[in-house]
């Protein structure tokens, strides 16, 4: 049974992607069957997995609006080796078109039920807002995986989507569960960072992952070469925080 992960947070720019695309390709190469799903319309997860979103015949639109199985949509990283269900600005259009649709909020849901026996992880980089796709992946997960900075304003952002996470619990989803804080971009030297990650391990407790990214330019860079920094340099400080991330995240299956 594939475990199904959202990786979320409301605050744009604080690693999703990054996250999304590094712990997929870190699983892969831990022997884990791993299936990226890229929710958000700009693409970026499809881009850093190798894929050319330019030259999509089908992408995740057509499988959230019934034009494509997802067996059709599917193809793999050619650098990271997971599966990927790609998507590009079609995706946009989704959002107005899912309104009109019976079970709008289930979509991709329905669409991978049937393929449940085929992963061990299924991740999903979610759009840095609440909109339909987003609900899409919420609705779809059994849990989420919340990547932050430390910084006053991350916290501030962290409390808004705990509290979206409890509705559709609630509502929609009575499986989804916050499964773990990644910390990362994180600089051990400033203090206030230091002060932020302490409040969130005392808060937060267990569900602080060990793992912390640090701020890596090596992982910056492996976008542009259509690779995930795992693969790019694996030696970087970056790719052996995912890789430890992994390691941490397959340990933590046998316990939920």
């Amino acid at each position: 049974m594939a475990r199904i992960f959202c990786i979320a947070n409301q605050k744009g720019g604080v690693g999703k992607t990054t996250t999304c695309v590094n712990l997929a390709a870190a699983l892969q190469e831990a022997g884990q069957r791993t299936l990226l799903v890229d929710l958000d319309p700009q693409g970026n997860a499809t881009m850093g997995s190798g894929v050319d979103k330019r030259e999509l015949a089908l992408s995740v639109y057509h499988l959230l609006v019934g034009l494509a199985t997802l067996d059709q949509v599917r193809t793999p990283s050619p650098s990271g080796g997971f599966d990927v269900l790609p998507a590009n600005r079609e995706l946009a259009g989704a959002e107005v078109e899912l309104v009109a649709l019976e079970q709008r909020e289930k979509r991709l849901k329905q669409a991978l039920k049937d393929y449940d026996a085929d992963y061990d992880f299924v991740l999903i980089d979610c759009p840095p807002s609440l909109s339909m796709l987003t609900l899409n992946g919420l609705c779809a997960a059994h849990g989420v995986i919340i990547p932050m900075q430390c910084e006053y304003y991350a916290l501030e952002g962290l409390s808004d989507l705990v509290n979206t996470i409890k509705k559709v619990h609630a509502n929609l989803n009575r499986d989804l569960k916050i499964i773990g804080l990644l910390r990362v971009m994180f600089d051990a030297r400033m203090t206030l960072q230091q002060q932020v990650s302490a409040q969130l391990e005392d808060h937060f407790g267990d569900k602080v992952f060990r793992a912390i990214v640090p701020r890596n330019v090596r992982l910056a860079e492996a976008p542009s070469h259509g690779m995930p920094g795992v693969v790019f340099d694996r030696n970087a400080k970056g790719a052996q925080a995912y890789m430890a991330f992994a390691a941490e995240m397959i340990e933590r299956m046998k316990t939920l």
